[in-house]
C-alpha cells in the first residue's frame, strides 16, 4: 500500500485538487450558496453587514480550483513541488479574491425595495388620495429612485386634499402620520 502513494505525482496531486475545487464551485453555481452557513463574514460588524461575505464558497472554490491548476501548470513547466506551490497559492489568492470582489460587486448593485422607517420620518410627501377627517388617505414620496407610497392619516385628524404636501411625522403600524407643510416644495413632482 506505501508503494501505491510514492507512485502518485505531484501533477496528479494537482489536478486532483483542482477537480475537487471545480466540482464544489459547480455545485456552488447550480445550487446556490452551498455552505452558507460556513460563511466567515458572520456579523464581525456589529450588524452592519452588506450583507456579502468576504470569503464565500465560491471564492473558496476559485482559490483551490487555481491552486490545483496552476500548481499543475508550475509541474509541467518545471518549478517543482513547492515552486508550483507557490505559484498556486499567488495565483489561487488573486483569482478568489477577484471573484469575491466581483461577487461584493454584483451584491451592491442589487435594488432593495425596503424602505425602513427611519428613511420615511421627516421627509416630504404629496397626497394622492385624499385624507378625510379621522380617516386614512394616500401619500407618495421618492427616496432615491425609488417611489414610495404609504396609506397616511393625519396628525391634527383634519381632511387634506389630494396634490397638497406634507410632512412625514411618525410611523404608525403599516400607515404613516402626516401634517401639513408649511413652506411650498416646487421640487416635489407631482405623483400620477
Amino acid at each position: 500500500m506505501p508503494e501505491l502513494f510514492t507512485n502518485i505525482s505531484a501533477l496528479i496531486v494537482f489536478l486532483i485538487i483542482a477537480a475537487v475545487g471545480f466540482i464544489f464551485l459547480a455545485l456552488s453555481l447550480v445550487f446556490g450558496e452551498v455552505f452558507d452557513a460556513a460563511s466567515l463574514d458572520m456579523d464581525a460588524h456589529g450588524g452592519l453587514l452588506d450583507g456579502h461575505a468576504f470569503i464565500d464558497s465560491r471564492a473558496i472554490s476559485v482559490f483551490v480550483t487555481a491552486f490545483g491548476g496552476f500548481g499543475a501548470i508550475g509541474v509541467q513547466i518545471g518549478l517543482g513541488v513547492l515552486g508550483s506551490s507557490l505559484l498556486g497559492l499567488g495565483s489561487g489568492v488573486v483569482l478568489g479574491g477577484i471573484v469575491s470582489l466581483f461577487a461584493r460587486f454584483l451584491y451592491q448593485q442589487q435594488a432593495s425595495s425596503s424602505v425602513s422607517a427611519g428613511h420615511l420620518v421627516g421627509r416630504a410627501a404629496q397626497v394622492t388620495v385624499t385624507i378625510p377627517a379621522e380617516g386614512i388617505g394616500q401619500v407618495s414620496c421618492r427616496i432615491g429612485e425609488e417611489r414610495v407610497e404609504r396609506r397616511a392619516r393625519a396628525l391634527d385628524h383634519q381632511e387634506i386634499k389630494s396634490g397638497m404636501i406634507v410632512r412625514i411625522e411618525e410611523i404608525a403600524g403599516d400607515s404613516v402620520i402626516v401634517s401639513r407643510e408649511t413652506g411650498v416644495l416646487s421640487s416635489m413632482p407631482r405623483a400620477s
